[in-house]
């Protein structure tokens, strides 16, 4: 009797979750008939069909239609600028490492490590003795033949020597020029001097030390004005010509410099694809230092009465990029034509007119046709100019 129990408890269970299976099986198909017959208020009789059933996040409706919530951006003329942005540096007017054009033993150093110099100012000075004893010699050797030439000057007017007695003083005079011109250039190769205004960095030499041409003694650098090179997309660069302004900032400076553009090179680099521009910042109070990093902006251009959507809305598709607008209570597509893009906004072309209602947000869910409820309606409003 206790085996035919066991038996008996087997065969009740296994029919028992047969049917469990086959009712979790069947039910929702008989459901929707169950449902029909009752014949409810308010029930409708598609309740099973997919995506007939109640009402998922942010839709609303009555029986057999539902609502897809958005919100709507009334389309107004509005004013465009597009900005372009880029990173550069500060670069001295003018900068060189002063070296001497001749060699020998540095005699003299005359100027204070970072003064301000002016232009021809001696800054350093080689041994020049032998050169100076040349000089004198050439210059007593002129003198003498000098006395020479006068007397032969004279005889020659009246007749007493002949043209080419005269005409050989006359050569060796000249060439006691010619070679005192000569000594004085070498003793000036022996003078280093500041070729513009500007500030000397640090000495990299000391006196009695033996310079060669190679030989850096100091850099020079002027401060004032300063350049910004900075590079722009080949795409800008027909829209940046000299004299176009920009502004510019400065880690840890909490102030906007506006500087001009005054040369633009004429190729574009072939590895980066960018164009090189320089500017210029007076910098008379020199109160940036060259070498120092930049970030640059500049408006490239300005539209007006122009037609501007939030770039959350348009939809990108293969064919192109398309929006929905909200009309007579329902979704409608439109296709568009897009133009100048900002950091928020997008011009359209085509495809859109001033007074549509655009449909800004669940515009995943939408579908042309769909019916759609507005939660919020924005106007839209005129952009205002950027501070450059």
């Amino acid at each position: 009797m206790a085996g035919l129990n066991k038996k008996t408890f087997r065969i009740a269970t296994t029919l028992l979750i047969v049917l469990l299976v086959a009712g979790m099986i069947f039910y929702p198909k008989l459901k929707p008939l169950l449902m029909k017959k009752e014949g409810g208020p308010g029930v409708s009789s598609g309740l099973g069909a997919p995506g007939m059933g109640r009402p998922g996040p942010g839709m609303r409706g009555g029986p057999g239609m539902q609502k897809t919530m958005a919100s709507g951006y009334v389309v107004v003329p509005t004013r465009m600028f597009e900005l372009m942005y880029s990173t550069g540096s500060l670069l001295p007017d003018e900068e060189v490492e002063l070296s001497f054009e001749a060699s020998g033993k540095i005699v003299e150093i005359s100027f204070t490590e970072g003064s301000r110099v002016k232009k021809g100012q001696l800054l350093a000075k080689i041994n020049d003795r032998p050169l100076q004893a040349q000089l004198l010699k050439l210059q007593a050797q002129k003198k003498l033949t000098e006395e020479k030439e006068f007397r032969q000057r004279q005889l020659l007017d009246r007749d007493a020597i002949s043209r080419e007695s005269y005409d050989q003083v006359a050569t060796e005079l000249q060439a006691l020029e010619a070679d005192i011109m000569l000594v004085q250039a070498r003793i000036a190769e022996t003078e280093l001097r500041a070729p513009f205004d500007g500030i000397v960095g640090l000495r990299l030499v000391s006196e009695g030390a033996f310079a060669t041409t190679q030989t850096k003694i100091v850099r020079l650098v002027k401060t004032s004005p300063l350049k910004i090179e900075f590079s722009v997309s080949e795409k800008y660069a027909g829209e940046i010509s000299s004299g176009y302004p920009i502004t510019f900032t400065v880690d840890g400076v909490d102030q906007v410099f506006s500087a001009k553009v005054y040369a633009i090179d004429p190729k574009v680099n072939v590895d980066t694809r960018m164009v090189a521009v320089r500017a210029l910042y007076p910098n008379l109070k020199e109160e940036l230092k060259p070498g120092r990093f930049v970030s640059v902006k500049a408006q490239l251009s300005e539209i007006d009465n122009a037609i501007s959507i939030p770039s959350e809305a348009v939809i990108p598709e293969m064919e192109g990029e398309k929006v929905f607008i909200y009309k007579g209570g329902k979704a409608e597509q439109r296709r568009i034509s897009i133009g100048l893009r900002t950091e928020a906004q997008v011009q359209v072309r085509q495809g859109l007119e001033f007074g549509d209602t655009l449909l800004t947000t669940a515009t995943l869910q939408l579908r042309q046709g769909a019916p759609v409820m507005l939660d919020t309606l924005v106007t839209n409003k005129p952009i205002e100019k950027p501070e450059l």
